[in-house]
């Protein structure tokens, strides 16, 4: 497991300093084997020397790229593969590691205002075509020479992921996000975190009329 101060979302490709004697252990260990790790966000402390409080959702990783350099560092390429719960922490000897249990969406996307969802709360859930128009929109203010070339999954748990990866939300919000269950509630959640990322766009771009 690689507690860090960053947010991993299926889908999304995150770079990697090692330079901790205990990382050098697990990166080469796991390089010799399956490729794969687990990433999880610090709720308290730091990301060096050990000591930190961690969430107990995370997401599993697999390596894509690796780059031994001459001072002994680690340099790597990630992507997340899947979410996953920890359901015990072992002893952080020589690096940290835990017993983890894959984390699945159940039940259908919402098609429209109050859709169902077996992970939802019963309120109205945002639907996805909501959130393209947002997103879109707040791509048009941040990025307008990107406007058309961001190319959004129709598979509703994967579009999730792959809003959250593309716009780096605040670590706990995207952490909320991350262990949300129910596909209905994660686009619930998603539509918050737009929604709020939209207002601050508007803002910053002086249309304080905007709603």
């Amino acid at each position: 497991m690689f507690p860090l101060g960053t947010v991993l979302f299926p889908g999304m490709v995150m770079p990697l300093q090692v330079f901790e004697p205990r990382y050098k252990v697990m990166v080469a260990e796991v390089l010799a084997g399956d490729g794969e790790f687990g990433v999880v966000l610090i709720e308290r402390g730091s990301e060096v020397g050990g000591g930190d409080t961690r969430f107990d959702v995370g997401c599993r990783a697999r390596v894509i790229e690796t780059r031994a350099t001459d001072d002994g560092r680690f340099l790597l390429a990630a992507v997340g593969t899947g979410r996953i719960r920890i359901e015990q922490w072992l002893d952080d000897d020589p690096y940290p590691r835990a017993l983890v249990t894959d984390v699945v969406d159940d039940g259908p996307a919402p098609s429209g205002p109050g859709g169902d969802d077996s992970g939802g709360s019963g309120a109205d859930f945002v639907t996805m075509d909501a959130i393209r128009r947002r997103v879109d929109e707040l791509v048009g203010i941040l990025a307008p020479d990107r406007v058309g070339t961001l190319q959004l999954p129709n598979e509703p748990s994967v579009f999730v992921d792959a809003v959250a990866g593309a716009f780096g939300f605040g670590a706990l919000d995207a952490q909320r996000l991350l262990a949300t269950r129910g596909v209905g509630a994660r686009l619930d959640v998603l539509g918050e975190l737009v929604d709020d990322a939209l207002v601050v766009a508007r803002l910053r771009r002086g249309d304080t009329g905007a709603q």
